[in-house]
Order: structure tokens, then C-alpha cells, then sequence
């Protein structure tokens, strides 16, 4: 995995929990649900400020736009369905077989 790779992870992982910055303990704590295991970034980046500078120079995360509230989806308008026409059917009388 490259470092790009591991970067664009992370930062992915910090968009899902909402976050710019996670401490090397709480990125920990997340166990096997994160991307990418700490030993790994630290051995490609050196140390854990310099895996978060990376990632933010990288893959920046906005967060402003992460938190605000997305504008609710307009309702679409009820479809119009046109009636049916029905057309008579003329009756047809039995005849009376003897």
C-alpha cells in the first residue's frame, strides 16, 4: 500500500467519524475497523503528526462542509395519472337453443 493510498484511507476513515484530527490512542481504540493499522502509517510517515500532516496536505478534509446540516431533498410532486377509458361493450343476447 502506498503512501497515497494510506492517506486517502485515513482521511476517508475521519470524514465517516466526523473529524479533522484523531490522537494516535483514539485511532487505537477504533480497533479492527480501521483502514489502515497505526504501525503501518507510522513506519511509512515516521511518526503520528507527521501521518496527520500528510493526510491533511494530501487528502484534505473540509469540515466546516462535513458538519453543516445537507439541504433536504425537495418531495417529488405526486405523478398525474390520466383515467381510464373504459369503452362499453355492446350486450349480446343468448338465443334460446332447443
Amino acid at each position: 500500500m502506498t503512501k497515497d493510498m494510506m492517506s486517502k484511507a485515513l482521511s476517508e476513515f475521519f470524514v465517516k467519524h466526523k473529524t479533522d484530527k484523531m490522537d494516535l490512542s483514539e485511532y487505537k481504540s477504533h480497533g479492527n475497523s480501521v483502514p489502515v493499522k497505526d504501525y503501518l502509517l507510522r513506519r511509512a510517515f515516521g511518526s503520528w503528526n507527521r501521518v496527520l500532516s500528510a493526510m491533511q496536505h494530501r487528502h484534505p478534509i473540509d469540515l466546516e462542509t462535513l458538519l453543516a446540516k445537507p439541504a433536504p431533498a425537495p418531495k417529488p410532486a405526486p405523478k398525474k395519472v390520466a383515467p381510464k377509458k373504459t369503452v362499453a361493450k355492446p350486450k349480446v343476447e343468448k338465443k334460446d337453443v332447443k
